[in-house]
C-alpha cells in the first residue's frame, strides 16, 4: 500500500505534454510544491501562468528564481491572492477574467496546516476557510472562463485540488459544516476536516461540471516549511519525524509529481473524474469522494457561507 507502492512511471521533463497556448493558475505558487509545479509546467511552454500568492515580494523573488532555470521567456504573472479574504479572491478572479479568455489548468495548491484556532474575516474556521472555502469561491468566480475554455475544440480543462491522507482525521460532515463544533476540536482534526473538504469539493465539482476534469490528491509526505509550526508544537510529531522521516518523507520536486501528473501528465482519458489520487497517479477508494450526499451538504453549506458575505 501507499507510500511504498508505485504508480505510473513519471518524470516531469518527459511526462508533461506540450502546453503551448494553455493558461494556468497555481495558488500558493511562491514556495514548496506550488513553486515546483510552476517551474515544471513553465518548461513546457504554456501561454501564461498566474502565480497566486499573498506577498508580492516573495512572489516576485520566486518568479525570478523560476525564470533563472531556463524559462525566462515564459509569461509568469504575480496574482495577489489571500484565500482568507473574499475581496482579495474576487480581485484575483477579476484580474484573470480581464486578461485571459481561457483557463486550462487550475491547481488549488495553497494551504495551511494544523495552525491554532482562529477564524477568517467572514467567520469560518481558519483552516477550512483557507484550504476549502477560499478555493471554492475562487473556482466559482472563475467558472465563466473555465466554461468558455471547456467549450472549445479538443478542450481539456483540469482543476486539481491538493488534499491529503489527513482526510482520515476528519470528523463527521455535521461537524465539518458547523463552525461552532469544528472550532471546538483539535488543530489536526480541523486540518483533517479541511482536507476532507478538498476531496469532497473535487468530487462534487466533477458531478456538477462534468465538462471539466476535477480530481483531488495526496502529494506524499514532503520535507517542506508547512511542517514547521505543527512539528515544533508537538513533541511526538517532532521526534517521530526525525526517526521515520528519512523513510517516509520525499523532497519538494518529488512531492510535486502527483499534481503535475494529474494537471498535465496523464491523458484526459486516463483520469477518473472526481477521484482521489495517491502518488503517482493511483486512484484510490475514498469515502469522501464517493459519498454524493456529503458532497452536496458541503457544497450547499459553502454556498450559504459565501452568499451571507455577499458573494
Amino acid at each position: 500500500m501507499w507510500p511504498f507502492s508505485s504508480g505510473p512511471a513519471f518524470t516531469p521533463a518527459t511526462g508533461i505534454k506540450p502546453l503551448a497556448g494553455k493558461v494556468i493558475l497555481v495558488t500558493g505558487g511562491n514556495n514548496g510544491i506550488g513553486k515546483e509545479t510552476i517551474l515544471q509546467l513553465a518548461k513546457h511552454n504554456p501561454q501564461k501562468i498566474y502565480m497566486g500568492a499573498r506577498t508580492e515580494s516573495k512572489a516576485l523573488e520566486a518568479i525570478a528564481s523560476i525564470k533563472s532555470q531556463g524559462v525566462k521567456d515564459v509569461d509568469i504573472e504575480f496574482l495577489p491572492l489571500d484565500l482568507t479574504s473574499f475581496p482579495s479572491i474576487k480581485s484575483a478572479a477579476d484580474q484573470v477574467l480581464s486578461k485571459s479568455d481561457r483557463l486550462d489548468i487550475l491547481v488549488l495548491n495553497a494551504g495551511i496546516m494544523a495552525v491554532p484556532a482562529g477564524k477568517t474575516p467572514t467567520g469560518q474556521d481558519v483552516q477550512l476557510g483557507t484550504n476549502h472555502v477560499g478555493h471554492f469561491l475562487l473556482t466559482k468566480l472563475l467558472l465563466p472562463v473555465l466554461e468558455q475554455t471547456a467549450k472549445q475544440h479538443n478542450s481539456d480543462v483540469r482543476i486539481v485540488s491538493l488534499a491529503s491522507e489527513a482526510h482520515n482525521m476528519a470528523p463527521n460532515i455535521s461537524t465539518i459544516v458547523s463552525t461552532e463544533k469544528l472550532t471546538a476540536t483539535s488543530p489536526w482534526t480541523r486540518y483533517g476536516a479541511s482536507k476532507a473538504a478538498n476531496v469532497m469539493f473535487a468530487a462534487e465539482l466533477a458531478r456538477r461540471y462534468p465538462a471539466f476534469t476535477s480530481v483531488s490528491l495526496h502529494p506524499g509526505m514532503i520535507k517542506s516549511d508547512l511542517w514547521g509550526a505543527s512539528t515544533e508544537s508537538n513533541p511526538l510529531l517532532k521526534y517521530g519525524k526525525a526517526l521515520v522521516g528519512p523513510l517516509m518523507f520525499v523532497d519538494v520536486p518529488t512531492g510535486a509529481f502527483n499534481q503535475l501528473y494529474l494537471a498535465a501528465g496523464a491523458e484526459k482519458s486516463e483520469l477518473v473524474n472526481g477521484a482521489y489520487y495517491t502518488p503517482v497517479g493511483k486512484a484510490r477508494n475514498n469515502k469522501w469522494a464517493s459519498d454524493a450526499d456529503v458532497g452536496k451538504q458541503l457544497w450547499e453549506w459553502t454556498e450559504k457561507e459565501i452568499a451571507a458575505a455577499g458573494y
